[in-house]
Order: structure tokens, then C-alpha cells, then sequence
């Protein structure tokens, strides 16, 4: 069965999944400037405080594709409106905690729905816009959605932690997943795969624990990365990970069908797409340090800090989006990245008592511009020419990379982040001098990683623009 609403319909189905995919991508990153007074309130050591953002990221990257099959074969409304119910109701949990504890298991719950829910979303996006003009606006829709979540969360979460309580960064998202509940029920039409569909257990518990171990062991590289914790871990998650594609490759109802992911321009974009993941989750959670920590912000002027880049992206991607046609996806794919890298080099150059105008502000336009370069096509090109029977798995693949790349990157940045300012501080400068070398530090390896996507994007997304940017009202071909 697969979804064909109307035209007015359709654009009401694409409102409530952009509502599901900020809900999903703010959270985040929506409790990060209210860390500091949940800490206090709850008495949270600092690896608790970590772990309030690792435990939603970890369990939302891992259980992904298995929320993706969930909704292939189980129905994508119906999982869509189980992940709604069930998020909302972890965050009111959240948003009720009285310890550490409770709060970090709360967190995890979110990413356990949002794991249901986000693929579940993506899907019917896939099966309701098929291909042409409108499924363009609408992946660009989602693509500024998903790129200026981020910033979002951080905008929100200054503004609740700063009128109200840190504990309404959790408790609002209660009001979007009613409003999201609603318009699910009057705008959504259900579909699902077809044929003999049987879950794959074993896929399922391998690809998890190897995320799992593999971004516990990347949070472990702050203790260095010789320690036999750190490696044994990596190690670990490398193994679990080379036996889930050995699985994947017998079994008959794959969680992930290898044909998803082992075409060269739908790999590329999963890879490109992960990247992004660890810059928007990573590097703007150092440069929010900045904010409050270095430059003295309050958290609502830190969230404002941010919106700079979100408005970048906002006035970019719709100018983009008409130019994609002309100019193709691959040189977006490929100029968008060195754009990012250029605003992260430039934010390198942050000083302890620097001018946001100056040292900040033209960063994060050159950051903005080429992440909208990103977003335009980047969704379209890992979902184009997917089967229908396995349109929730590809989706959940293209969140997973960004969770678990953002999982990963901010362990990897934070260990960076470590090292640098320790070893500023030992040279006897001011903690606050040795901090900003540590966010320094921080932003010449993010610069570096969006430099990777660019050759990434030379190498692996290539082909005719008929294929890589399918136009009209045929289905778009299959890339693999």
C-alpha cells in the first residue's frame, strides 16, 4: 500500500512531518544551554551531565534502524503515532526528574520513540512525495528542518532556561507532540511494505551493541586514547559492526539491506550526511561554551548568538532549491562543504575577549551558506531511487548517520577540546585564554571533517543529473 494523497493533502502531511522532524533534531541539542542549571538543581557530576546528551543521541543512532523496519513492516502511521505518544510521554518524565538518573533514562527514552518515530516520518515523506518538482521543495523543506534544529534547540532552550525552568526544554515538547498527534490523525495516510516481512533479530541486536560500544568507546577517548577501556570498546563496536554486515548479507529480511547503502552515490551521501551530524551536534556545543562560559552570555543572548546561522540557512535553501535543477546536486555537494570549512577556520580564530561582530558573526554566515549548499540535496540523494519496501530502513539510515556521527564527533571533539586546553593551560595562560584554544582546537577538526565531505562528494556523487535528480512525474530510478 503505499501513500497518494491529494496535492492540498500532501502539503499538509509535509507540515506535520517537519514539525516531527524539529521535535526530533532540537532535542538534541534544545537541553545543552540548560545543562548548568539542571546540574545545579539535581547535583549532577560532570559525567552525568554528559551523558544527559549521550544517552539520547546513543540510543536514538542505535535503535534506529530497527524503528525503521518497525515502520516498513508494522505501518508508518501507526508507528509514527506510537513514537509520538511514547516521546511525549518520556519528556514529561524528563521534565518531572528528581535525579541524575531519572533524567539520564528519560533522555534515553526519548531516542528510543524518537527512534520509531523519526524513520516513520521520512518514510511517508519518501512515499507521499515520489518524485519531480514538489519532491525537491519538499526534501528541501525537511533538509532546513534538519539543519536549523540544531540552532533552534539552543535558541529555545535559552529562552524556557532563562523565563521559566530548565525543566521546560523537556516539558514543551509535549505541546508538539500533541499538535503533531492531531495532525498525524486528520493528514497522514498509512502504507507500508508488502510481501513476507520478518524481523532480523540478530542484525538487530549486533548493529546496536556495535553503535552502541562503538560511541561509548569514542566518549572514552577523553581518558586517552591508549587506555585499554577506549580501545577495547572501539574494538568492540568495529566487530559487532563487521558481524552485522556479514549477517545482513545472509539473512532474507535484512534490517539493512546492503543494496541501501552499498550503491557508491547513496553511501557517499550517508557518509557526507554523518559529517554533517558531528559538526552540528559537536561544534555548536563548543561554540555555546563560548558564549557563556568565555564572552559572559546569558542563555538567552547565547541562544540569539546562534541564530545568525539559522538565518543564513533559511534565506539560502529556497534560493538553492530553484538553482538545483540547473546546476545539479554534486556541485553543491562539493562547493557547500568548503564553504563550512571556511567559517570554521574563521571561528578558530576566536579570541577570550573577542568582538562577536567580529570574530563570530562572519563565521557563522560562511557556516550557514554552506550548510544550506547541503541540505538542498543531501536527503534527496540518500532516498532517491529506494525501493518502497525499503524506504523506513533507508530513512532510518539517514538519521542514524547523523545521530551517530554527532555521537561520535562530539566525543571525538570533546577529547580535542581536553587536550588542547590542558595543554594551554599548562603553559600558564589564563583559564579563559585556555579555554578558547581548546574551542579553537575544536573548530580546525570540524573544519577538517567538512573538508573530507567535499572529496567525499568528488569521488562518490557522481552520475547523469537524470538519476542523481529525477524530474517529472516518473518514479525516480533505482541507483542501485
Amino acid at each position: 500500500m503505499s501513500a497518494n494523497p491529494p496535492t492540498n493533502r500532501r502539503w499538509w502531511t509535509l507540515a506535520v512531518l517537519a514539525l516531527t522532524q524539529l521535535v526530533v533534531v532540537l532535542d538534541a541539542t534544545i537541553v545543552t544551554i540548560a545543562l548548568p542549571q539542571a546540574q545545579q538543581e539535581l547535583g549532577l557530576s560532570d559525567l552525568e551531565r554528559q551523558w544527559v546528551i549521550t544517552a539520547y543521541v546513543l540510543v536514538f543512532g542505535a535503535l534506529l534502524l530497527l524503528g525503521g523496519r518497525i515502520a516498513d513492516y508494522w505501518g508508518r502511521k501507526r508507528a509514527f503515532m506510537v513514537g509520538m505518544i511514547g516521546f511525549g510521554l518520556a519528556s514529561a518524565f524528563g521534565g518531572l526528574a528528581q535525579n541524575g538518573t531519572e533524567l539520564i533514562v528519560a533522555r534515553g527514552l526519548q531516542g528510543l520513540f524518537a527512534a520509531l518515530l523519526a524513520p516513520a516520518a521520512l518514510a511517508l515523506l519518501t512515499v507521499t512525495f515520489a518524485s519531480g518538482r514538489d519532491r525537491n521543495t519538499a526534501f528541501a523543506v525537511f533538509g532546513i528542518i534538519g539543519g536549523t534544529g540544531a540552532a533552534v534547540g539552543l535558541l529555545l532552550g535559552g529562552v524556557l532556561t532563562e523565563f521559566t525552568s530548565w525543566r521546560w526544554c523537556l516539558l514543551v515538547n509535549v505541546i508538539f507532540v500533541i499538535l503533531g498527534m492531531i495532525g498525524g490523525a486528520f493528514f497522514l495516510t498509512e502504507s507500508k511494505a508488502e510481501g513476507d516481512n520478518r524481523y532480523d533479530v540478530w542484525g538487530t541486536i549486533t548493529v546496536a551493541l556495535g553503535l552502541g560500544s562503538l560511541v561509548y568507546g569514542f566518549s572514552l577517548a577523553e581518558e586517552g586514547w591508549g587506555s585499554i577501556n577506549t580501545i577495547g570498546f572501539l574494538a568492540l563496536g568495529v566487530g559487532l559492526l563487521a558481524l552485522f554486515v556479514l549477517i545482513e548479507s545472509r539473512v532474507a529480511q535484512p534490517l539493512l539491506p546492503l543494496r541501501v547503502i552499498l550503491h557508491r552515490v547513496r553511501g557517499g551521501a550517508f557518509l557526507i550526511q554523518a559529517i554533517v551530524g558531528s559538526v552540528l551536534i559537536g561544534a555548536t556545543l563548543y561554540l555555546t561554551f563560548h558564549f557563556q562560559i568565555v564572552l559572559g552570555m546569558t542563555p538567552l543572548v547565547a541562544g540569539l548568538a546562534n541564530v545568525a546561522m539559522t538565518v543564513v540557512i533559511l534565506v539560502a535553501v529556497p534560493i538553492l532549491t530553484k538553482q538545483l535543477p540547473a546546476i545539479g546536486p554534486r556541485l553543491l555537494m562539493i562547493v557547500g562543504p568548503l564553504l563550512a570549512a571556511a567559517g570554521l577556520v574563521y571561528l578558530s580564530f576566536i579570541t577570550p575577549g573577542g568582538n562577536y561582530f567580529v570574530e563570530v558573526l562572519p563565521g557563522l554566515v560562511l557556516l550557514g551558506i554552506g550548510l544550506a549548499g547541503l541540505f538542498v540535496p543531501l536527503q534527496n540523494l540518500a532516498l532517491t531511487g529506494v525501493a518502497p519496501h525499503d524506504a523506513g530502513a533507508a530513512s532510518a539510515t539517514v538519521n542514524a548517520a547523523t545521530q551517530i556521527g554527532g555521537s561520535i564527533g562530539l566525543s571525538v571533539f570533546t577529547a580535542i577540546y581536553a587536550q588542547a586546553a590542558e595543554e594551554s593551560a599548562a603553559s600558564g595562560i589564563s583559564q579563559f585564554a585556555a579555554f578558547t584554544d581548546g574551542y579553537s582546537a575544536v573548530f580546525i577538526a570540524s573544519a577538517i571533517t567538512m573538508i573530507a565531505a567535499s572529496l567525499l562528494a568528488v569521488f562518490l556523487i557522481r552520475g547523469k543529473k537524470s538519476e542523481l535528480l529525477p524530474q517529472g512525474d516518473q518514479a525516480a530510478p533505482h541507483l542501485g
